[in-house]
């Protein structure tokens, strides 16, 4: 489907909100919101868009339902109905994409019946939260979760080792809530075993939304600084700066280019 044709019967739109500010919802996403019948999605992302759901059927379920809601948005899109499944950042980034398609190839959907199924890119948590940081994301970085509800926490460490050795930016995902503080203890272990503890690392809560909270510290404080669920944990590589209240990653241009004239 192009991005400016109505939507037909039976279709599910993966709708990233962004961070959260209604201001950050890309066009396309206002516009489907304003088109879809109904509207999927965990009970705190839809209250960002509270203002925008007037007359439409909504279903909200809390954290753990995502099974439970991904069938119900398939139902829905079955019945012939237009549906809108929200998630916060992009919905394909630790969202719902992943498992509405699982489930519909469980199903035996092959793509080419219905429902039609369209994602609507929003902006990543990590990417705003390195908005707010100010460069830090200008060489190679990887994402991880360091939630260990569905992927093993064995399977994390090694995910975090390796990104430690191979001195990558590291942007860190559901670092820590009230029952689950030992991870980020654990990361930043092992993030010390490979950097210096002065390597500048942001903490970004709550991006663009009431509340927000911007810190840049260094690796070896980082159990000094408030963290939560809604937090982004940004580890710096071993060229990474803090400068002007701002964290920045050199691209490289310094080695190449004279940057003084």
């Amino acid at each position: 489907m192009m991005e400016n044709e109505p939507p037909t019967a039976g279709t599910i739109f993966l709708v990233g909100l962004g961070p959260g500010a209604i201001e950050q919802l890309s066009a396309q996403a206002r516009s489907v919101l304003e088109r879809a019948e109904v509207v999927v999605g965990y009970t705190s992302y839809v209250k960002l868009i509270q203002s925008l759901l007037d007359g439409k059927d909504v279903v909200r379920t809390g954290m753990g339902d995502e099974v439970a809601r991904a069938r119900r948005a398939i139902e829905l899109a079955a019945e012939g109905k237009i549906v809108a499944v929200v998630c916060s950042g992009d919905a394909g980034v630790y969202g719902m994409s992943g498992l509405i398609y699982e489930l519909l190839k469980a199903s035996g959907w092959t793509g080419d019946q219905s429902p039609e199924v369209v994602s609507v890119p929003g902006i990543p948590a990590l990417i705003a939260a390195a908005s707010l940081l100010g460069a830090p994301l200008m060489h190679d970085f990887a994402a991880i979760s360091l939630s260990d509800l569905l992927t093993p926490w064995e399977t994390i460490r090694r995910r975090l080792k390796a990104a430690a050795q191979g001195d990558f930016v590291i942007g860190l995902y559901n670092p820590s809530s009230r029952q689950r503080r030992n991870q980020i203890v654990e990361a930043r272990e092992i993030l010390l075993s490979c950097r210096d503890p002065r390597t500048p690392v942001g903490v970004v809560t709550k991006a663009y939304r009431p509340g927000q909270s911007i810190v840049i510290a260094d690796l070896a404080h980082l159990l000094d600084v408030p963290i939560d669920m809604q937090s982004i944990v940004v580890v710096g590589n071993s060229t990474t700066f803090a400068f002007a209240g701002r964290m920045v990653t050199p691209r490289g241009y310094a080695g190449k280019y004279d940057l003084n004239g």
